[in-house]
């Protein structure tokens, strides 16, 4: 762990969701976490993700471990028991999962089946309701949630396809919980990162290619990286971002503001 990070975030509870492998966003955001003192909760999506999940969080010397497939009955629930019994709050929901099936993902909207529309909204979107309607509870003294969104949300990313109408629904979701929670003084945040290889993102057509468009415009001329992404949501979880919430917040060096 990095000694140039004071420990801002000592006492703090963090629930990561979405760690596949030590390229993910959601692993970015444990480290980043872990390195401001906070104490994590990390899941696994299965059986096969579990063994390249635990040993990233034995690293991160995470207190609780868990199996969480949100498609799967129940097991939100038990997850969030788990964390009542355990810890008795919480101070931070970071939500990064999203799928669609490839045969949805990689055709043009028009062709995106209602199954596909619908397991996609599912998964990526209305997953982080159920998450936060079970979150909130915890948060007794207020706290943060995050979600992971993508400038395909606002604007035509080519080859994006179904995702982008989906993550569209995502960043209002994240606006209208945070006019809910509120008065809990829960703050809500859509996190909009640049591309970045993740194993989601491999999924998409011509990857690369908007790998390199997002450098090349980018103001700060570089791309960025998932500890970019993990720094500023542990900023956006300390009180100097107390009167911040229901925002898009873009971690991109700036690619979004230009055309």
């Amino acid at each position: 762990m990095s000694e140039s990070i004071p420990p801002i975030l000592a006492g703090h509870r963090a629930l990561i969701v979405g760690i596949a492998n030590d390229r993910s966003i959601a692993y970015g955001c444990a480290r980043a976490f872990r390195e401001a003192g906070a104490e994590l909760a990390i899941t696994w999506l299965n059986e096969k993700a579990r063994v390249h999940v635990e040993p990233l969080a034995r690293e991160l010397g995470a207190t609780l471990t868990a199996p969480l497939d949100v498609e799967a009955p129940g097991q939100m629930e038990t997850l969030f028991d788990l964390l009542r019994s355990r810890w008795g709050k919480l101070d931070s929901l970071i939500h990064s999962i999203a799928f669609a099936p490839k045969e949805d993902l990689q055709g043009g909207l028009l062709d995106c089946s209602a199954a596909g529309f619908a397991r996609a909204m599912d998964v990526s979107c209305h997953s982080f309701i159920r998450m936060a309607r079970l979150a909130a509870p915890l948060m007794t003294q207020g706290g943060t949630m995050f979600a992971m969104s993508y400038l395909g949300a606002n604007r035509v990313v080519a080859n994006y396809n179904v995702m982008g109408p989906v993550k569209a629904a995502l960043e209002a979701s994240c606006r209208y919980l945070a006019h809910e929670l509120g008065a809990a003084h829960i703050r809500v945040h859509a996190i909009s990162p640049g591309p970045l290889k993740t194993r989601a993102a491999s999924g998409l057509k011509d990857f690369e290619a908007l790998l390199n468009e997002a450098a090349h415009k980018a103001p700060l001329g570089e791309l960025v990286d998932i500890m970019d992404v993990g720094f500023a949501c542990a900023y956006l979880a300390t009180p100097f971002a107390r009167r911040i919430t229901g925002g898009t917040v873009y971690v991109d060096g700036g690619a979004n503001v230009v055309g």
